[in-house]
């Protein structure tokens, strides 16, 4: 029986969120549409593929958006809640039900579901003509994208506990690369034959929440190098063609990442927002502006990082210092998934299901 862990700050005495300085104003952006879905209580991972966002609701809701008007492209619901998504590659999408079953779309019509072994709170990766899942007891399973047939499981030794979170699942070339406990690890798509593993953290303490160590999302990609965050533990970097450790440091955060070609950006989780340097990990600059406003992963938008709160505030910080450029808001209620960037519209989705197209000028 693998026990989950939910990887939040909160606390019966949070601190109390830093007070808002004005609004600095030093950056126009327009709310250019917005739409809806139900509210979304799990991690949700909103998918970007050339001009369509895909996204989903915990009640069943799969939609597929245009990112430069917000119209519906398509939307279906699939009749079971949903504990992760959302995957696509732009033809099919993919999601996991609290049932754990996985199931696959093409074009919003349903075109087959398999059970899983365990449950999931990773959006599956659709890649390669191929489904990809990585599961909360540490199997990754590859299903056809056609016919949903089985195709290869690689299982790992499994901790008595893991985070209800999303983690690490991507392609780099011809490899799939996943987080497992502390560690990247590089693996044949063709029959799931492991290539090489990069610790980015190890186990540490006593008892089982203490030697929990697990890679989370968003990771920052920038050619073969990938960077991620070890809940709780560390920030590092490994090239995924070569499979070696760049670099790795210890940071306190619980949610994943972002960057550029230079610097790697991400957020502790008492708030505060910090930049390294992808060469080696040096630390850039620290901004504590945002303490205690439960800050989403990071999103590079142009000159700027954007990140939102549980206020339904999205934050627009300089790259260059982490000083203050803009803030907008949408519903009132949490940013609950890390934003992301579509056709130039910067996409954001709120726990009681607000989808907002952000336009900077």
């Amino acid at each position: 029986m693998v026990g989950s862990l939910i990887g939040c700050s909160s606390t019966p005495d949070k601190p109390k969120p830093a007070e808002l300085a004005p609004n600095a104003g030093l950056l126009g952006v327009r709310l250019a549409w917005t739409s809806k879905v139900g509210v979304v209580d799990f991690p949700l991972d909103v998918k970007v593929d050339d001009g369509a966002v895909a996204v989903a609701s915990s009640d069943g809701v799969v939609a597929s958006f245009d990112a430069r008007t917000g119209a519906d492209l398509w939307r279906t619901n699939i009749g079971s809640q949903i504990a992760a998504g959302v995957g696509s590659d732009g033809k099919f999408a993919a999601v996991v039900t609290r049932g754990n079953e996985l199931v696959t779309l093409d074009g919003g019509r349903e075109i087959w579901r398999q059970k899983l072994s365990a449950q999931g709170f990773t959006a599956p990766l659709v890649a390669g003509g191929r489904v990809f899942i990585l599961a909360a007891d540490r199997s990754i399973t590859a299903f056809d994208g056609l016919s949903g047939r089985k195709l290869w499981v690689q299982q790992r030794p499994s901790e008595s506990l893991v985070l209800r979170q999303a983690g690490v699942l991507l392609a780099v070339g011809d490899t799939l690369v996943a987080g497992l406990s502390g560690r990247l690890v590089g693996i044949s798509p063709a029959n799931g034959a492991i290539l090489w593993e990069a610790p980015i953290a190890s186990p540490r303490g006593t008892n089982d929440i203490e030697r929990l160590v697990d890679l989370v999302g968003r990771v920052s990609r920038d050619g073969d190098v990938v960077c991620a965050r070890a809940f709780q533990a560390a920030v590092g970097c490994v090239n995924a063609s070569r499979g070696t450790l760049v670099w790795t440091k210890p940071a306190l955060g619980h949610v994943g990442i972002h960057g550029d070609d230079k610097q790697v950006y991400g957020v502790e989780s008492d708030g505060k927002v910090m930049a390294w340097r992808r060469i080696d990990g040096e630390r850039v600059w620290v901004s504590e502006r945002l303490r205690y406003r439960s800050l989403t992963a990071p999103l590079v938008v142009g000159r700027s990082v954007a990140v939102g709160d549980d206020a339904g505030l999205v934050h627009l910080l300089s790259r260059e210092d982490g000083s203050a450029l803009t803030r907008v808001a949408t519903d009132g209620s949490a940013v609950v998934a890390a934003p992301v960037l579509a056709a130039g519209t910067l996409v954001v989705v709120t726990r009681s299901g607000g989808v907002f197209g952000f336009v900077p000028e």
